[in-house]
């Protein structure tokens, strides 16, 4: 059986496919189509199909990440939404928490609620805090309101009642009244989507799932026609913000699920290579073309949160911790009025691109400046496929950066590199010892097409002793489709004083959702002894404000002492300190279903037959001021042997990206294929 991952990303959709019997891999990169993203996909799994010479009846397996949600709610092209929501509430989705996103800067502003004022409409009702009925739900009020958003022309509605976490019944008879009266209208229901508390947060996910809901329908349609155009008989998987894989139908159901989709499966790959290499603490490094994705793994887990802001917008559903910057390769360099150089969050993206790929670019960008520093070969992008002008880079550095600066080409082109791996550097320190993790402990785990090319300065920069380059880094998103399981998440709120009767109360709760989780696995045909699940309880000390996340798998009706003595050691993790006499509150019960999927098989690599015979020639690089230009030997990846170190400075060449080692530096190629770069203090 073929399985194939992929990940469509903002300037590139990458493709893994893997022949089962043999354990074969190849890799595949072509230029991606934002205006209809599954374009990019039938173009290159038909191109990388007839490379290997593979059926589309031989594909049994197919995974895919996308951040077509995330792109909706940033260019906010979503659907024309409307919500519902209770008497006297209207207005919780603009005042949301009052809290400002800068609070010294006046000139930033909260972005503008998805859902304007006058497609807010309120019905009388009303849940109490207890789950009980404090006001009956008025049928005329709610068939008033709905017939309003008729008349706005809605094309999605978003339900969001007070405290129907507890007790979803107004919502249900809200969802049939607007499915009765304004037919084949996307409809999204905070009861389903996310069934704990805290009103703006549930308010803000279920419109940005409604926002979202019918064009992600539209793309899903799309995708999966092109498929089958191509006798796939496979039906696709999506990846979620989790890390986790769910079905097409999961996905149109709850698209605000995927908002890290591609990234998470970058994640989960790199977690598995890590353990693998033998380094089970990483710090993930994901340079794309539009932006860095940075994230922390702990003894081969990935950090989970269940909190995020996207484009502005808080989203509460559980997701892997990624930090996201506005930083990739074709990330916007430019001198602004009061003559300073600012590098992103403006990105050139797929179209136009940078100004070396000829497509109409009139800006620099971080490609231009690496083309232009001799760290990136015009001839040997994607191995040889795609053309770049370096000439055209050259001309825009020198006419936009260096001419207005006064300086040379190359100090304008470093300066570019300088300040993206400043910022760069800074993600990585948001995720690591700003939250309490030596990061000399760590190693750095570099992967998209950028990665290695900046791998080399960023750990440098932030003490980082070691970097892991895995094999065509380019491409490890889609590699981690392969990597990754099937999983779905149910959450439901649990308040009370921790005490073993509320204990009890918790593990019955859990055993509710156990429930949940097995009856959707039945439905995926998961078998029995490929499941597995995590239990996870959000807990406080009274009068705090907000939660530990507690794992509390294994944990039985006599281990509320366990229980105890974990919340005091994750608050202590997370915070710094515990108050081990403190009264401790329940919160939120959680639990992850998984349905274990075949994994790729551990290969051992071959490599080549010297460090010498991998050398395909030399080139003139810049390194910095204190070096200046110097001749690096460059590299052919796969020539490069198992064991024999290479020493910087060198360029190592590969279909899907280029690994800078500076000076001082020494590379490594270990017994699966990982390029293990040992950085000098």
């Amino acid at each position: 059986m073929i399985r194939i991952g992929i990940d469509v990303g903002g300037t590139f959709t990458d493709f893994i496919l893997m022949d089962e019997a043999d354990g074969a891999i190849r890799f595949y990169k072509v230029p991606s189509t934002p205006g209809d993203p599954s374009e990019a996909i039938e173009n290159g799994l038909r191109q990388l199909m007839e490379l290997a010479g593979v059926a589309g009846k031989d594909v049994g397996y197919l995974g895919h990440g996308t951040t077509v949600a995330t792109n909706i709610v940033i260019e906010r092209r979503g659907a024309r939404t409307g919500l519902l929501t209770t008497k006297g509430f209207r207005d919780v989705l603009e005042l949301g928490r009052q809290a400002r996103p800068s609070i010294y800067d006046y000139r930033v502003r909260k972005p503008a609620p998805l859902v304007p004022r006058e497609r807010r409409q309120e019905v009388t009702e009303r849940i109490g805090p207890e789950g009980t009925a404090l006001i009956p739900l008025d049928a005329a009020s709610l068939e008033a309101s709905v017939l309003k958003l008729k008349a706005e022309n809605v094309e999605a509605v978003a339900i969001c009642f007070l405290h129907s976490y507890l007790a979803p019944e107004h919502e249900e008879t809200a969802r049939e009244a607007v499915e009765r009266l304004l037919p084949g209208v996307y409809v999204s229901v905070s009861s389903r989507i996310l069934p704990e508390f805290r009103e703006f947060e549930r308010m803000s996910t279920t419109v940005v799932n409604a926002f979202t809901g019918p064009r992600m329908g539209r793309y899903l349609d799309e995708f999966r026609r092109r498929v089958a155009d191509l006798g796939i008989p496979a039906q696709p998987y999506t990846i979620h913000s989790n890390g986790g894989l769910m079905s097409v139908e999961t996905a149109r159901e709850c698209p605000v699920r995927t908002c890290v989709s591609g990234p998470a499966a970058g994640v989960v790959g790199a977690a598995a290579i890590g353990t693998l290499a033998g380094l089970p603490d990483l710090i993930t490094f994901d340079v794309g073309g539009t932006s860095t994705d940075v994230s922390l793994i702990h003894e081969g887990r990935p950090l989970f949160t269940g909190n995020r802001l996207v484009a502005g917008y808080p989203v509460k559903t559980p997701m892997i911790d990624i930090h996201v910057i506005g930083a990739g390769g074709g990330s916007i360099a430019a001198v602004d009025a009061a003559g300073a150089l600012k590098v992103g969050p403006r990105s050139a993206g797929a179209s136009p691109g940078p100004v070396a790929y000829g497509q109409g670019g009139t800006e620099a960008t971080i490609t231009d400046a690496n083309l232009t520093l001799g760290r990136l070969d015009p001839d040997k992008f994607l191995g040889g496929r795609m053309s770049v002008d370096l000439d055209a880079a050259r001309r825009v550095i020198a006419d936009t950066i260096a001419g207005p600066l006064g300086l040379t080409v190359e100090a304008a082109a470093h300066g570019v590199i300088q300040i993206a791996n400043a910022n760069m550097s800074r993600a990585i320190r948001a995720v690591s010892i700003e939250r309490g993790y030596a990061i000399s402990d760590f190693a750095l785990a570099a992967f998209g097409g950028a990665g290695p090319l900046h791998a080399a300065e960023v750990a440098v920069e932030c003490g980082i002793p070691t970097v892991l380059i895995p094999i065509e880094p380019g491409t490890l998103c889609a590699r981690g489709m392969l990597h990754t399981d099937l999983s779905s998440d149910y959450v439901r709120s649990c308040f009370g004083d921790a005490d073993p009767a509320s204990w009890r109360a918790v593990l019955d709760t859990l055993a509710s959702l156990s429930r949940e989780g097995d009856a959707w696995l039945d439905r995926e045909g998961i078998a029995r002894e490929r499941r597995s699940e995590r239990r996870v309880l959000d807990a406080r000390y009274r009068g705090q404000n907000f939660e530990v996340k507690v794992d509390c798998s294994g944990l039985g009706p006599d281990d509320f002492d366990e229980l105890v003595r974990r919340f005091h050691a994750a608050h202590d993790r997370e915070y710094g300190y515990f108050i081990a006499d403190r009264a401790i509150e329940f919160v939120t019960c959680r639990l992850q279903a998984v349905g274990e999927v075949p994994k790729p098989p551990v290969r051992l690599h071959a490599g080549g037959a010297s460090v010498a015979r991998a050398k395909i020639g030399e080139r003139r690089v810049y390194i910095d001021a204190r070096h200046g230009w110097q001749t690096a030997g460059v590299y052919q990846r796969e020539l490069l042997p198992v064991g024999p170190a290479l020493e910087g400075p060198a360029i190592v060449n590969e279909m899907s990206s280029t690994t800078v080692v500076l000076p001082g530096q020494r590379l490594t190629v270990d017994a699966h294929g990982n390029m293990i770069l040992q950085v000098a203090p």
